[in-house]
């Protein structure tokens, strides 16, 4: 059953350049999070009120406004303290959140693996501790609906010493799975595979990407932070070669801290990437602003210096004729189309022969065999038979690390 919303807004001289983009992504977070919004007020300030964000008057307007539209939640676009959160609830008489509790109950809903799920609840925690204080009419309620979701409230009645048991115990066992993680990273990057991680804005696309390309069947819906774990699958390109592929979180403006910090190992599955195609919802009104978010973010991660291929999907929602990209190199394609799958696949070979090192090889037709094991392993553009020297003449493109690449290095296959 879903909880009747009301959404709070400020638009300040710092925030009036995205208040709008910021309190409609506000609504399609509370929907995700199964929240019906009967009323969104906004206000325009020189700076947010230091007690209840919105003043005193405001507030007791929004308690009117609770009366009548019989509201069950108040969710703000703004990060509430211990302290404003109470003064509110106390005047408005009903449970109030902030952006950040919103995501974090998204996020709790959307986690399936272990992992996902240690996190969300270290996030959670983290989050929660300093605001145990005065929170009695808060914690009477956990468990019941948006804000207050997932594994991380069912005992917060306890003391602190028992949270921070709890969290210290997280961190100790989310090491031991990142380590397996890191383990997996290792091998794949040893095994000479290509290896391409999905980044984008939430919603843009990425999972459906994933699909069009290696048929994964992932969970592809139009909603905000329809994936949460990362998923690696392998893809074969046209020309034979194994690249391996992961999908990834959303990004989203304003990201939490938590989420950043309670995600990096998360993230960190791109930061190893040989390249990342990042997705953009191509007809999305905040596309400029989306794509801003996500270059902010690979900065704030070190992931600048790896090769990006932006993919502008949903090409089928716009008028691609008069489409201006704003991000270099680009492909503009729907994933829903048949011809979809080809051009992302030509372009992701484009852009591959720029990053891998070319080569040209001579095997001897006995040693034919070894032809499957280079067309796994690298990006093969043409192959003849020489009958005079019963050879064949292979051209194509491989990683450094590639063995190929080595041994034709060390003269063994000249």
């Amino acid at each position: 059953m879903s909880e009747r919303v009301i959404l709070v807004g400020v638009e300040t001289e710092e925030t009036k350049k995205n208040h709008l983009e910021s309190m409609y992504e506000l609504a399609g977070l509370a929907k995700t999070a199964n929240g019906e919004i009967v009323f969104s007020l906004t206000q325009k300030r020189p700076r947010v009120d230091p007690q209840t964000i919105i003043g005193k008057g405001k507030t007791h307007e929004l308690a009117q406004l609770v009366d009548a539209h019989e509201a069950d939640l108040v969710i703000f676009n703004h990060a509430l303290t211990p302290r404003q959160a109470q003064l509110i609830e106390e005047i408005v008489g009903v449970p109030v959140i902030d952006r950040i509790q919103l995501i974090l109950d998204i996020f709790a809903q959307r986690a399936r693996s272990k992992e996902g799920k240690l996190q969300v609840e270290l996030a959670q925690l983290s989050y929660l501790l300093p605001r145990l204080m005065g929170q009695g009419q808060n914690l009477s309620r956990l468990g019941g609906g948006i804000g207050t979701r997932g594994p991380g409230e069912t005992k917060l009645e306890t003391d602190r010493r028992h949270i921070r048991r709890r969290i210290s115990a997280i961190k100790k066992e989310l090491k031991h799975v990142e380590a397996h993680r890191a383990r997996n990273r290792q091998q794949r990057q040893q095994s000479n595979l290509f290896q391409i991680g999905l980044i984008g804005y939430t919603n843009a696309g990425k999972s459906t990407i994933l699909n069009l390309l290696t048929n994964a069947e992932t969970y592809s819906q139009d909603q905000l932070f329809a994936t949460l774990d990362p998923l690696t699958k392998r893809w074969h390109l046209p020309q034979g070669m194994e690249a391996t592929i992961t999908d990834t979180v959303g990004f989203i403006q304003d990201l939490p801290t938590q989420l950043i910090d309670a995600f990096q190992s998360t993230l960190e599955e791109s930061q190893g990437m040989d390249l990342l195609l990042h997705v953009v919802d191509a007809s999305s009104e905040d596309r400029q602003q989306q794509e801003q978010t996500v270059i902010t973010l690979l900065k704030e991660l070190g992931m600048e210096s790896i090769p990006v291929l932006t993919i502008y999907n949903k090409a089928d929602r716009i008028d691609a004729f008069h489409f201006t990209p704003t991000l270099f190199p680009n492909v503009l394609i729907s994933a829903k189309s048949s011809k979809g799958k080809e051009q992302l696949s030509e372009a992701i070979k484009t852009v591959m022969m720029e990053i891998l090192e070319p080569y040209l090889l001579s095997i001897s037709a006995e040693n034919g065999h070894e032809l499957s094991i280079i067309k796994r392993e690298t990006l093969v553009l043409s192959e003849q038979f020489n009958e005079e020297k019963e050879n064949y003449q292979i051209r194509g493109f491989a990683k450094k690390s590639s063995s190929w690449l080595r041994r034709m290095e060390d003269g063994m296959d000249r």
